[in-house]
């Protein structure tokens, strides 16, 4: 299980460009090792993240600087969430701007004491962007999500998890309670784990039948894996299945 850290807390963890490619580098090297089985991300001192860097914004007021930068981010925030293996954020302190979007993208939000989902964008006359609004209306619906975004309050823990933008939250360190609830998803076999993530995505975005084709078609494919043959020999012989140790 490896622990991304979010490590500038001087500017509370805002994403510059040597941060971004350093956390693509963490779930690019998650993706191809078998070594790393989930993910956690979380981010050092009293921040999650502040979004991307302000010291930059000015250069980003270039059309075509913007769009570069933009499509790094995004490529970013695809490639975590489509990670086929339990990525968890622990949030204790402010998710905002694209850190907020970074959240959106896990599997599972652990909100600790002092974690705040800040809406902000407007006050700098901007929106979110690199699915910030989209992902948000697709994870909590369009009445929950304009409450969050167009409401003008700040989201505490009780507030974020009322609205769904968290999984849950806990009095005690985020980063060991998503330790433990990584724990817990890895019990279903890997292949199974992350072909139920990528269908799960595919549906928010497809019609019935073709969500439904794309399962006939994914489970034909795991009827045939080893971890659905430990999966059912572990079923009849009464014990756990081991899908690592192989």
């Amino acid at each position: 299980m490896t622990t991304a850290t979010l490590d500038r807390p001087e500017h509370r963890n805002a994403l510059d460009a040597e941060m971004r490619a350093a956390l693509a580098e963490t779930i690019d090297e998650a993706a191809r090792s078998a070594d790393v089985r989930a993910v956690i991300l979380t981010g050092a001192g009293k921040a999650f993240c502040a979004g991307g860097d302000l010291g930059s914004f000015e250069e980003l007021h270039a059309a075509r600087v913007y769009r570069h930068v933009s499509h790094a981010l995004t490529s970013l925030l695809d490639a975590v969430e489509r990670l086929e293996k339990p990525v968890l954020a622990a949030i204790d302190g402010a998710a905002t701007g694209v850190g907020l979007t970074l959240a959106l993208c896990c599997d599972w939000r652990v909100a600790g004491p002092g974690a705040r989902l800040l809406f902000r964008e407007g006050r700098l006359g901007l929106v979110p962007t690199h699915g910030g609004v989209t992902r948000l209306v697709k994870l909590v619906g369009l009445a929950r999500a304009k409450e969050g975004l167009l409401g003008g309050d700040d989201l505490d823990g009780p507030a974020a998890l009322r609205l769904g933008l968290v999984s849950e939250i806990v009095d005690a360190d985020p980063v060991a309670v998503a330790r433990e609830r990584a724990a817990r998803m890895l019990s279903r076999a890997p292949l199974s784990f992350g072909a139920a993530k990528r269908l799960a995505h595919a549906a928010a975005d497809t019609d019935l039948r073709t969500g439904m084709l794309a399962e006939s078609f994914a489970q034909t494919a795991l009827l045939g894996s080893d971890d659905h043959r430990e999966g059912l020999t572990a079923a009849r012989e009464r014990r756990e299945p081991v899908f690592f140790a192989r």
